[in-house]
């Protein structure tokens, strides 16, 4: 019946036991639950000890197999983990569990006498011999567990501490009990062996507890600390129960067991106590600083304890026997041997030291960083040579004196601000910083001025004037008196003795470079000012800035007018020329708080903010203004190149809106600047919301004129060209027509409205080209041997796609007239006159077009090559009733006459116009008066008849005294085209 009680009560335990080795295994970290049953477990076997448990019988099995079941959990706990883990520590939990399975087969072999045979333990049997196993294993664990000495003197030294710490308390213990002891157990020697060898190995164990607590790895230091805890405990039990006084009165189930039970359990929760990792902790804490000191004087303590043995047994009374006397004498022994080895190291040590400390003195003086050390009040107590060289100040001289007094006094607030935050952080989370600033320096003061503007890239400043002059930041006065000269520096800080470390180099050159590149970036490089980029952020931050009481700030695009022309004739070196001085006319022309800027080739763009917010009507007329003196500023001539040459401003005004963006703002006056060049240039336009419609509406006619080059909605017609004199047909023009899917059908007059984006009018042209020279060449194939006239700019149509052009199809060059609609501006005369020469080499005729349509004309005839002339309707719609201007017509064509350039009338609608024309001298014509354009088909059946019929000459009198009804039609009306 005791027997299978005490079975049942060791497998509750053991069972618990292993449940909580399981459970924390699982859980892979411990938590609350295993810590309350290790708790539950340990109180209530304590309150079962002090109440005797009820009954001797079950005190007895609680006492021995209640022990031995929590020895089994912690065995079963310890295996379990030393299988689930690998590593250098495994070995330790393995002896730990062969330890606390000799203590469980020590205690089931006490509770078989006690309980199951119901008779005294003998004075030595087997449970002694699993006892005195108990200790071997554990400092063997202990050993492993513990961090090893590198050096054989440490090794030296942990076995010194080791036998001082155990010598003490041998010393101590065999005066206080175990002399008593031996004497005590009798004769035999066998008794007196086990009963001295309980508490020597309980000495080293404790002494291996004491020496290695301070000695423990930092990996799973939860579990060390318990397993050294369990140890502890079952070690002090001991102790207890070989005191004679409490041995002599001990039985199974006392206060005594709760201990030994206490110490098991928490061997069975060692393993996994440590699994959770804690957060690091800084070295040279505290902590770490008090384990230090109790580490270094845990010897000496023992030898302290040993002395104070000795001392009172001698003032006791009582001889000292040779155990004391050798085991004092050992200690005191090992204490000199270990002093003598820690003189050694320290000598050692204090050697390394200087070495080093030498080392990092050279590496300091010769680093060409600034090292300086700052107390805690700001005064430099180091500074390092590297400072004469870098800052040219005196470092002995620099020694005591405050590091706010080197410093910038604009970067003084941000550094100190800087150092307040980092010292407020904690270490462990910003051990280093890093500060920028400008340091004193005592070189030379001249150089301050060519560091100038760098420095007011570097510190962010943006000058105000649309100049952007650069500003000299560091003009300031220093202590005693001009300029002072600083560097830009850049410092690593540390921490040191509650002050800092600053670790500092010169980046001058850098921050200039850094400016450099940023002002590059944001100016143009040929004239300094502002780029686009620059203007746009200027002119958003005068929008997001103004006031109600500020006005609306304006922005000015100014294009020059004839630039190409310049670029073209005298170079580009000279154009450049010319730009560089028409910004720096521009900045002059403006105030000190407007901005200029070059938008791109010769474009310029001014943001002129500051106005009177009074008046509409006064802000108005005061940008005006201001608009006009850069137009007059802009327009005198310029010095290029040796010589003067002049161009004009065309400039468009646009006004800040509410709620306006710098990009719309700037997209208005550049609409406005387009109105200005349209409206003859060299004027200054302001912009009106009718512009805006005028741009859709362009860009929208641009895209259907895209569209309809890509779904063939364009046709080419033809209108003829008669001899006035007969009436003969010499030649077509070609026309095109554009007709829409609505139906709609565009002019010629009307066709260039609907294509001015310049890359699909190109691509208009070459296909009237195109189709033109096609149709010609099927013509000439069948017999019509005719010239076709193409209006065409020249600058439109290199000459080697012309040559190309009349070779694929096969079009003799003289059956092709390309006419000119007037000058150019975007062509230079030089590259006019170059292309239209290789056109004539070819054998392409030239036309000139608007022929007496201003001055232009006339002084082609100079410098052209033209084979042509083809009189502007202007002169034609009126030349009947006005004599004045027949007498005009009349002398241009004298002059084309003698000039030997053949004539054609455009614009001639009634056969009065025909006849008037022929006095006077013109040749051919084209017009209603004989037909207007035609397709393919109806233009084969005029070519086939030959001719067209031409009114007889009538009376002047009969001529000028009737009046002549208009016609119903122009030749410029749309004729209908056929379903294709």
């Amino acid at each position: 019946m005791t027997a299978a009680g005490s079975a049942a009560r060791g497998g509750t335990g053991g069972a618990a036991g292993a449940a909580l080795a399981v459970a924390a295994a699982h859980g892979g970290r411990t938590g609350l639950l295993p810590q309350l049953l290790v708790g539950l477990l340990c109180a209530g076997y304590t309150t079962g000890a002090s109440l005797g448990w009820g009954s001797a019988e079950l005190a007895l099995i609680m006492g021995d197999f209640g022990l031995s079941a929590a020895s089994v959990a912690a065995t079963v706990s310890a295996l379990l983990y030393a299988r689930r883990v690998a590593g250098p520590h495994r070995p330790a939990w393995l002896l730990f569990g062969f330890s606390s399975a000799m203590l469980a087969l020590g205690n089931g072999i006490w509770g078989w006498y006690e309980v199951v045979l119901r008779e005294p333990v003998p004075q030595t049997s087997a449970a002694d011999v699993c006892f005195l196993l108990f200790a071997p294993p554990a400092i063997i664990g202990l050993l492993v567990l513990a961090k090893r000495p590198v050096t054989k003197a440490g090794w030296v030294c942990l076995g010194l501490d080791t036998w001082l710490i155990g010598g003490s308390l041998l010393t101590l213990s065999w005066i206080l009990a175990l002399a008593q002891a031996t004497r005590s157990d009798g004769p035999s020697t066998a008794r007196i062996a086990v009963s001295l060898a309980y508490p020597l190995l309980d000495i080293v164990l404790v002494s291996m507890v004491l020496a290695l607590h301070f000695r423990r790895s930092a990996v799973n230091r939860a579990a060390v600390n318990t397993a050294l805890a369990a140890l502890a405990l079952t070690v002090l039990c001991d102790a207890l129960f070989t005191s004679p006084l409490l041995r002599a009165h001990y039985r199974s189930g006392q206060i005594l067991d709760a201990g030994w039970f206490a110490g098991a359990m928490l061997m069975a929760f060692a393993p996994w106590a440590g699994t959770h990792v804690h957060p690091p902790r800084r070295p040279g804490g505290a902590t770490r600083k008090s384990v230090g000191s109790l580490t270094a004087l845990t010897p000496y303590l023992a030898a302290a304890v040993c002395t104070l043995a000795i001392l009172y047994n001698i003032i006791k009374g009582q001889r000292c026997d040779r155990v004391v006397l050798i085991t004092g004498a050992t200690v005191v022994l090992a204490l000199m041997v270990r002093q003598g080895i820690m003189l050694l190291d320290n000598i050692s040590l204090t050697q390394e030291l200087a070495q080093k400390e030498n080392h990092f003195r050279s590496l300091v003086q010769g680093s060409s960083d600034v090292i300086m050390i700052a107390a805690p009040s700001g005064v430099l107590r180091y500074v390092s040579p590297a400072a004469q060289g870098v800052y040219g100040n005196d470092p002995e001289q620099m020694i005591g004196t405050e590091l706010a007094a080197h410093i910038h006094p604009d970067d003084l607030g941000r550094v100190l601000h800087e150092v307040r935050r980092f010292l407020a952080a904690p270490p462990s989370e910003e051990p280093v910083t890093r500060i920028e600033c400008r340091i004193r320096s005592g070189r030379g003061r001249g150089k301050e001025r060519k560091r100038a503007g760098a420095d007011d890239a570097a510190d962010g400043t943006d000058g105000a004037s649309g100049t952007d002059r650069t500003r000299d930041s560091k003009g300031a006065k220093g202590p005693r008196g001009g300029i002072e000269d600083w560097l830009h520096v850049e410092s690593t800080v540390n921490r040191y003795q509650g002050g800092l470390i600053f670790n500092s180099r010169d980046v001058t050159e850098r921050v200039r470079l850094q400016a450099q590149l940023q002002h590059n970036a944001s100016h143009d490089p040929l004239t300094d000012l502002p780029n686009r980029a620059l203007f746009t952020e200027r002119v958003g931050r005068a929008l997001a800035g103004r006031r109600a009481s500020d006005g609306r700030a304006a922005v000015l695009y100014v294009d020059l007018d004839g630039f190409k022309a310049v670029n073209d004739t005298s170079g580009h070196q000279a154009g450049d020329d010319l730009l560089v001085q028409a910004a720096r006319r521009l900045q002059d022309a403006l105030r000190a708080g407007d901005t200029a800027a070059r938008l791109g080739g010769d474009e310029f763009a001014a943001l002129i903010t500051g106005q009177d917010g009074s008046d509409p009507g006064v802000r108005e007329s005061h940008v005006r203004e201001i608009a006009d003196r850069l137009r007059s500023v802009l327009s005198a001539p310029y010095r290029v190149d040796g010589g003067e040459v002049s161009v004009g401003a065309s400039i468009g005004i646009a006004f800040a809106e509410p709620g306006a963006t710098p990009t719309e703002v700037m997209r208005n006056a550049d609409l406005a600047m387009y109105r200005a060049k349209q409206g003859g240039k060299g004027q200054v336009e302001l912009f009106a919301p009718q512009m805006q419609a005028d741009a859709v509406r362009r860009t929208e006619l641009a895209g259907r004129v895209r569209r309809a080059l890509d779904d063939g909605e364009f046709t080419l017609l033809h209108q003829p060209v008669v001899e006035l004199s007969g009436g003969r047909i010499s030649g077509v023009e070609a026309q095109a027509r554009w007709r829409s899917s609505q139906g709609i059908a565009f002019t010629p007059a009307e066709f260039p409205r609907a294509a001015e984006d310049p890359d699909r009018s190109l691509e208009a042209g070459r296909w009237v080209l195109e189709q033109a020279v096609r149709q010609a060449a099927i013509r000439y194939g069948a017999g019509h041997r005719i010239p076709v006239t193409v209006r065409l700019s020249a600058r439109r149509v290199p000459e080697s796609d012309v040559e190309a052009l009349l070779r694929r199809h096969d079009l003799p060059p003289g059956g092709l007239i390309l006419e000119l609609p007037g000058a150019d501006p975007h062509l230079a005369p030089d590259e006019l006159e170059r292309r239209l020469g290789a056109l004539r080499r070819l054998g392409v005729r030239i036309a000139l077009g608007g022929f007496g349509d201003g001055h232009g004309a006339l002084g082609a005839l100079r410098t052209l090559p033209v084979d042509v002339v083809k009189l502007d309707r202007s002169f034609t719609e009126g030349v009947v009733e006005s004599g004045r201007l027949r007498t005009i017509t009349g002398g241009l064509l004298r002059i084309a006459t003698d000039l030997g350039i053949r004539t054609v009338a455009d614009g001639l609608d009634r056969p009065e116009q025909v006849q008037t024309l022929r006095e006077l001298g013109c040749l051919h014509g084209l017009g209603m008066a004989f037909s207007g354009p035609l397709d393919e088909h109806r233009l084969r059946g005029s070519l086939g008849r030959g001719h067209y019929p031409v009114p007889a000459e009538t009376p002047r009198e009969q001529v000028t005294a009737r009046p002549l009804p208009l016609p119903g039609r122009r030749s410029n009306a749309e004729t209908p085209v056929p379903p294709a």
